[in-house]
């Protein structure tokens, strides 16, 4: 009985054996089909190459639609008498600067400027000559930028002779005068003045023939054209020729006069 049953035991452990050791029989032919690790063949200290990202795909922008300009329409309760005129360059009514087709706006208009000038003359008949110099400064005020008008004080120095062996007088005479003028073209203006003056002229004794000096009122009304050169923004200079219309024996800047003046701009 006991060989029995020993027998039966050394069976049950071949059969629980035998397919372990099936399986370690098959094992190194398996081994023989797995796939070896592929070598990195590129230079030593290069990066692996990358494949760029996908480029994202984006889809055309459609333009905006366009839309029409806004329609002017008046005010209903402006009356269409005193209803501005539309520009559609001038939406707001301005003339803004920097805008194309939109001039700049001109320079503020200077209303003063000093005005002051110089006069020489001279004149001469049958022997008889006449030089004289004179400094008149004045304060102008523009009404327009092509009128301008003003007073000012007037001083004059003469000098008379009678020829040879005849005597040398001078004189000096003080003055209150008003002067406008009026640009015509560009550079080129009309000037006029009238002035009142304590002058100091000659007088003659017709008994004896002596010449003497002696004060009283002259009236002188000058007028011509002038010429102005301007230096910058607010200085210029003048030239103007006069004709003398007290053009008589008391005349106290002869014919014709020549005045140089310079000009000064004020705020």
């Amino acid at each position: 009985m006991k060989r029995l049953l020993f027998s039966l035991l050394l069976g049950g452990t071949g059969l629980a054996l035998a397919p372990a050791a099936a399986q370690a029989q098959t094992t190194p032919a398996d081994t023989t089909r797995t796939v070896k690790p592929q070598l990195n063949t590129a230079p030593p200290g290069s990066a692996p190459a990358r494949r760029p990202p996908p480029t994202p795909r984006t889809e055309p922008q459609q333009p905006a639609p366009a839309t029409a300009p806004p329609v002017y329409q008046p005010d209903p309760n402006v009356p269409a008498s005193r209803a501005p005129a539309y520009d559609p360059n001038r939406p707001s009514g301005m003339d803004l600067p920097n805008r194309p087709g939109v001039a700049p706006p001109p320079p503020p208009l200077r209303k003063y400027f000093l005005y002051t000038n110089f006069g020489l003359g001279f004149s001469g008949y049958d022997g008889y000559n006449q030089f004289s110099a004179s400094v008149a400064p004045a304060i102008g005020y523009r009404f327009t930028e092509r009128f301008a008008a003003g007073p000012g004080i007037s001083y004059a120095y003469n000098s008379y002779s009678f020829g040879r062996g005849g005597p040398t007088i001078k004189t000096n005479s003080l003055g209150f005068k008003g002067f406008a003028q009026f640009i015509v073209y560009k550079e080129f203006f009309l000037h006029a003045e009238y002035e009142y003056t304590k002058a100091e002229t000659l007088g003659i004794d017709y008994n004896n023939g002596i010449v003497y000096t002696y004060k009283h009122d002259v009236r002188t009304p000058l007028a011509g054209v002038g010429y102005r050169n301007r230096f910058g923004e607010r200085f210029a200079a003048d030239i103007v020729v006069l004709y003398n219309f007290n053009d008589g024996f008391d005349d106290i800047y002869g014919q014709p006069v020549i005045r140089f003046s310079f000009m000064y701009d004020l705020k």
